[in-house]
């Protein structure tokens, strides 16, 4: 719409990108929250095609009974460089080619896709909203670490998730006014979905095992773990002691598989008790995570997950962007060293692990309170009623 335009009665378009398995785990309560709103926005949904495995991607859509994107980049895999190049010409292209040009664009996350569109929205003069903002490892190696730092300096409305979030944004400059606390999102969709996951010996059965009567889960994904096949391998082979206690079910990221192939890995997790499977649904790695007397994770949303459903966790890094999962949680920084991890693991396993506490507002209501600030935020930037 032309700035010179009389107002329109017409509701805001606004445009809300998704890209990784996480990150529709966060859209698909926004999606439903906004749809609630009176008046509703026009929303339309970008998929980048950052993920784009079935089960990475596709079937969480099913899972979470969310529709179909309106629009798919497909910018599949690549190099940092070459994948958030292909995002942020594609997406220039779309916004350019769009009917009607978007209101404001909502991000979330902290993936590629997640500031290359940020950028793109930015440079056209087009509002960002941000979930899931002022997160922070402190670990300026990550990707995800610069991907977050970047794009709240970008964002116009930023949503945080925990407590200390906005001291972060607040000590890099941004303005309180833009800062809203409404919870963690991604515990909204496990809270909806907890009564849909599925039993952990019907996803075992379906690939061909029997479910132990006590197990581990494990997963593994980070370049710092999974790119180097000494590394991998370190880790494996002690972990592998471990499950001669505790049986481990390892859904193995691609990313990860790719690596195994590489190094010749199959063989060493042959000769342990690592149950390997293919990447699993939503639903599926639900009832796992619920089942479990351990997790053994280098994922973001598993930390949280994890302390929302009390199950003892343990973070294969020097560090996380999710403090409260440790402070008030269930999860325990066990660092990189393949033995300090297994001694952790049986100390926790003997005692229990931590119980922990929700954070605030991960409550399931995340969601509508970030609807409740955006759509009248909205009217009041396109001067509506």
């Amino acid at each position: 719409m032309p700035d010179h335009a009389p107002l329109s009665a017409a509701p805001a378009h606004l445009l809300c990108v998704v890209a990784a398995r996480p990150n529709l785990m966060k859209m698909a309560p926004i999606l439903s929250a906004l749809a609630r709103q009176a008046p509703a926005p026009r929303v339309t949904l970008l998929h980048t095609g950052q993920h784009y495995d079935p089960a990475m991607s596709g079937q969480v859509f099913a899972d979470l009974g969310m529709r179909a994107p309106d629009v798919s980049l497909d910018v599949g895999s690549g190099s940092h460089a070459q994948q958030t190049a292909d995002i942020l010409s594609r997406f220039d292209t779309v916004l350019r080619e769009l009917p009607r040009a978007p209101d404001a664009v909502l991000v979330v996350g902290d993936v590629n896709s997640t500031l290359a569109c940020a950028l793109v929205a930015a440079k056209r003069g087009t509002p960002v909203i941000h979930v899931e903002a002022g997160l922070r490892s402190g670990d300026r190696r990550m990707p995800e670490e610069i991907n977050r730092v970047l794009t709240d300096q970008l964002a116009d409305l930023l949503f945080t998730s925990e407590d200390g979030a906005r001291a972060n944004l607040l000590r890099e400059g941004v303005a309180d006014e833009r800062i809203h606390f409404a919870g963690n999102v991604m515990i909204d969709s496990l809270r909806q979905q907890l009564p849909r996951a599925v039993d952990p010996a019907a996803t075992l059965r379906a690939h061909g095992h029997a479910c132990p009567p006590a197990y581990g889960l494990l997963t593994l994904h980070r370049p710092a773990n999974v790119d180097d096949g000494a590394r991998l391998a370190a880790l494996l082979q002690a972990l592998g002691g471990l499950s001669s206690q505790l049986p481990l079910l390892f859904p193995v990221h691609p990313r990860t598989r790719a690596t195994l192939q590489q190094a010749g890995l199959d063989a060493l997790l042959a000769r342990h008790a690592i149950v390997c499977l293919p990447p699993l649904g939503y639903l599926e790695m639900l009832g796992l995570m619920r089942g479990a007397r351990l997790v053994l994770t280098d994922s973001g949303g598993v930390q949280e997950e994890t302390t929302a459903l009390h199950v003892p966790c343990l973070t294969l890094r020097d560090n996380t962007e999710r403090p409260a999962t440790i402070s008030e949680g269930t999860n325990t920084l066990a660092g990189t060293d393949p033995a300090a991890i297994v001694a952790l693991a049986r100390a926790t396993l003997d005692t229990g692990g931590k119980r922990g506490r929700l954070p605030a507002l991960w409550d399931g209501h995340a969601a509508a309170r970030i609807a409740a600030v955006t759509v009248p935020w909205l009217a009041a930037r396109r001067g509506t009623p």
